[in-house]
C-alpha cells in the first residue's frame, strides 16, 4: 500500500497497513534546524526519510496565482482603502449598495500552471489541494475583528453580502482550479480558525448562520470533483463538530490538543468511526518541552484513541523553530511503527 491509497483509505474509514503521518507545514525558518538534524538537503529528502504521506500543494500560496493587472494581491484593492483610524476598511460599511461597488478579486486573474505541474509530478503520495479559501479571515481584515463580530448582529444583511462576495470567489477559483486539475487532486484542504483556546470565535446560532452554508458549498463542491474534503480549524471547535459532519466533512484538522474539549479522549468518545482526523500531537507543550520518550507514548495513546482513523500530525501545522528535531523524529517513528 502506497501513501496515498493509504491516506486515501483512512480518510474513507476502509482497512490500512498503518495509521498515516504528516510532518505539518514548517515555517521557513524551522527548516535549516530540520536538515541539519536529519542530514537532508529538501524538503521533500526530508519527508520521505520520515515516511511522511500526505503532501499539501496549495495554489493559493504560488507567487504567480493571481496576476492583477497592478499587480495587488486578491483583497489588496479594498485593503488599500483601509483609513489609518480603521480597523478595516469596511468598518463602517451600513449599505448593502456599498458592497457591490468594491474591486472585488477577479478569477480570471488566476494562473494555475505550476501547482498543476507540481501536482503532477508528486509520485504516489496523497496529494492535498485547493485554495484554501480563509474567508473568516479575510472577513475580519475587511471590516476589523470587532466590527465584523458585532454586524454580525447589527448589519446582518451586510455581513452576509460580503461573505458571498469573498467565498464566492474562492468557490470560482476552486471551481475552475478542480476543473484544470482534474484527478491530479485526491483531497480538497481547506481552513479558518474557527475557535479560541476556550470555545468558538462567534456564537453556535451565528457560526450557523455565517459561516456553515459556505462550509456546505465547499464541501459539496469537493465531493462533485470525486476528492476528500479535508477541513482545518484551530481552536475549542468541539461544539461544531457533529454540525461538520453532516455537513459532509471527511477529515478533520488540526486537533488542537490543548484547547477545550479537543483532546483524543473526548474527540474518541464523541465522533470516532464518524469522520477521520489528522493532527492531536501537541505544539503547546509537549512538541517543545517534552522528552522522546513522553511523545512517543503521547503518540501511541493517540492512535489507540482515534486510530485507526487518523494521520499523526502535529496539532500545529506551522512547526516553530522551538520544536526539537528529535521530538518530531519521536513522533514520526512512533506514527509509523
Amino acid at each position: 500500500m502506497n501513501s496515498r491509497e493509504r491516506i486515501r483509505s483512512i480518510i474513507a474509514g476502509k482497512p490500512t497497513d498503518r495509521c498515516g503521518l504528516w510532518l505539518g507545514n514548517p515555517l521557513p525558518e524551522s527548516w535549516p534546524g530540520l536538515h541539519s538534524y536529519f542530514k537532508t538537503e529538501t524538503e521533500e529528502e526530508l519527508r520521505q526519510k520520515l515516511g511522511d504521506d500526505f503532501r499539501w500543494i496549495c495554489p493559493q500560496y504560488f507567487p504567480d496565482a493571481y496576476r492583477d493587472p497592478e499587480g495587488l494581491g486578491m483583497f489588496m484593492a479594498i485593503m488599500n482603502r483601509k483609513k489609518p483610524e480603521q480597523e478595516g476598511p469596511l468598518a463602517d460599511c451600513e449599505d448593502v449598495s456599498e458592497v457591490e461597488d468594491l474591486p472585488w478579486p477577479n478569477p480570471d486573474y488566476l494562473s494555475f500552471d505550476a501547482p498543476i505541474n507540481v501536482l503532477r509530478n508528486t509520485g504516489e503520495f496523497y496529494r492535498a489541494s485547493g485554495f484554501w479559501a480563509p474567508f473568516y479571515h479575510d472577513l475580519m481584515n475587511l471590516f476589523g475583528m470587532e466590527n465584523y463580530m458585532m454586524k454580525m448582529y447589527t448589519h446582518p444583511e451586510v455581513v452576509l453580502a460580503v461573505t458571498d462576495k469573498v467565498c464566492g470567489f474562492y468557490y470560482e477559483a476552486n471551481k475552475r482550479f478542480f476543473a484544470a486539475a482534474g484527478n491530479e487532486v485526491d483531497g480538497f484542504f481547506f481552513g479558518n480558525d474557527f475557535g479560541t483556546q476556550l470555545d468558538l470565535i462567534c456564537g453556535p446560532v451565528q457560526f450557523e448562520q455565517y459561516i456553515m452554508p459556505w462550509l456546505v458549498r465547499f464541501t459539496e463542491l469537493a465531493h462533485a470533483n470525486g476528492y476528500q474534503a479535508i477541513l482545518h480549524s484551530c481552536g475549542a471547535i468541539h461544539r461544531v463538530v457533529d454540525r461538520l459532519i453532516n455537513a459532509g466533512v471527511d477529515c478533520l484538522h488540526p486537533l488542537q490538543a490543548r484547547a477545550a474539549n479537543m483532546n483524543a479522549e473526548i474527540l474518541a468518545r464523541d465522533f470516532n468511526g464518524r469522520i477521520s482526523f489528522m493532527g492531536g500531537v501537541d505544539t503547546q507543550d509537549l512538541l517543545v518541552n517534552g522528552t522522546p520518550e513522553e511523545v512517543k507514548a503521547d503518540v501511541r495513546r493517540i492512535k489507540k484513541l482515534l486510530g485507526p482513523r487518523l494521520i499523526v500530525s502535529p496539532s500545529h501545522e506551522a512547526l516553530l523553530p522551538n520544536v526539537p528535531p528529535n521530538l518530531v523524529e519521536a513522533m514520526a517513528v512512533t506514527a509509523i511503527e
